[in-house]
C-alpha cells in the first residue's frame, strides 16, 4: 500500500500541471485513471482547496493607525520649529515695522486728529493749517528716516516720509487740494493735458483774464510802474480769496460741478498771482498756466 500513495510533493506538481490543462485529477489513496468524462473544479489539488477554504482574510483598515498619526504630529511639529527657527534667526531690521504707521489709503487718513472725519461734506473743505502744521511735523519726527539704521525699516520710513510730505502740500493749498479731490473722489482731472477739452471755461472768465494780462502788458517801466503792479496784486488776492471761499462752499454742499468750474477759475487767478510776483521792470507781461 506502500507503494501506490503519493508523497505531497507529487500530489501537488500533478496538481500543478491539471490546473495548466484545465483539468483536475482527484487522486486517493491508490492510483487512479480520470474519468471518462473530467470534471472540471477549482484547478487546485484537494490539499490546496482545504488549506485555501481554512484561510481567513483579514482586511486591514485604510485609517491610519494611531502610531500613524502620532509620526504625521510629530513631522508637522519638527516642520514647524523648523519654520520658527528660520524666521527667528533672520535680522530684528527684516522681520520688524515702523511702530505707529499712518494709515496711507487717502491724504485726510494720514492725518485723523486733524480732519477726523475725511474729506468733504462729511467735514468742511476749509482746513486749520496750524493743527495739519503741528501733526505734520509730530509724524515726521516719528517716522524720520535718520532714525532707522539702513535696511528695510529705513526704506519704509523713507516712503513713508514722502507720502506725508506730499500729502501735507496737497491738502494745505486749497486749489491743490480742490483738484485732489475732484480726481481721487469724483474722477475729475482738470489738470490733464486735453482739460480744456473735457472742461470748457467760461468765457466771462476767459475775458476777465485776458483783460488782466492786457493791463499788465500796458503797464511799462516808468515809476507808476511798480505802484500799478502792487494795486493788482491786491486785486487778484481778492479774486483768489472770493474763488477758495466758492469751492469751500461748492465742496461743502455736494455740488461737484460747481467745485469743477471754481476750480478751474482758481487755477487762472492762482496763476496770474504767481506772475506778478515775478514780474520785474521791462519784463512786460506774464505767461499764465492754463
Amino acid at each position: 500500500m506502500a507503494s501506490t500513495l503519493r508523497s505531497p510533493r507529487v500530489l501537488q506538481r500533478l496538481a500543478s500541471r491539471a490546473s495548466r490543462t484545465g483539468t483536475t485529477r482527484i487522486l486517493t489513496g491508490a492510483s487512479q485513471r480520470p474519468t471518462s468524462a473530467p470534471v472540471l473544479v477549482s484547478c487546485i489539488c484537494v490539499r490546496c482547496h482545504l488549506r485555501a477554504s481554512s484561510t481567513i482574510t483579514v482586511s486591514i483598515p485604510t485609517t491610519p493607525s494611531l502610531r500613524q498619526r502620532h509620526r504625521q504630529h510629530q513631522h508637522q511639529n519638527r516642520s514647524f520649529a523648523t519654520t520658527s527657527r528660520r524666521q527667528a534667526s533672520k535680522p530684528a531690521s527684516e522681520t520688524a515695522s515702523i511702530p505707529n504707521r499712518p494709515d496711507t489709503t487717502t491724504h485726510y487718513t494720514i492725518f485723523p486728529q486733524t480732519l477726523p472725519n475725511g474729506p468733504p461734506p462729511a467735514s468742511p473743505f476749509t482746513i486749520d493749517l496750524p493743527t495739519l502744521r503741528r501733526e505734520f511735523l509730530q509724524l515726521q519726527n516719528t517716522l524720520h528716516p535718520d532714525k532707522y539704521p539702513p535696511g528695510p525699516m529705513k526704506q519704509e520710513a523713507e516712503a513713508l516720509s514722502a507720502r506725508i510730505n506730499e500729502a501735507y502740500r496737497t491738502l494745505a493749498d486749497p486749489l491743490l487740494r480742490g483738484q485732489y479731490l475732484l480726481k481721487e473722489m469724483h474722477g475729475i482731472d482738470v489738470t490733464a493735458e486735453d482739460g480744456a477739452g473735457q472742461h470748457p471755461m467760461d468765457p466771462e472768465l476767459l475775458t476777465e483774464v485776458m483783460d488782466v494780462q492786457e493791463a499788465i502788458e500796458e503797464v511799462g517801466d516808468g515809476p507808476e510802474a511798480e505802484k500799478a503792479i502792487e494795486e493788482m496784486k491786491t486785486e487778484n488776492e481778492a479774486r483768489v480769496r472770493g474763488c477758495v471761499e466758492a469751492l469751500a462752499g461748492a465742496f461743502d454742499g455736494g455740488d461737484v460741478e460747481a467745485a469743477r468750474g471754481e476750480c478751474v477759475r482758481l487755477k487762472f487767478w492762482v496763476s496770474v498771482g504767481e506772475g506778478l510776483r515775478e514780474w520785474e521792470p521791462g519784463m512786460g507781461g506774464i505767461r499764465l498756466v492754463h
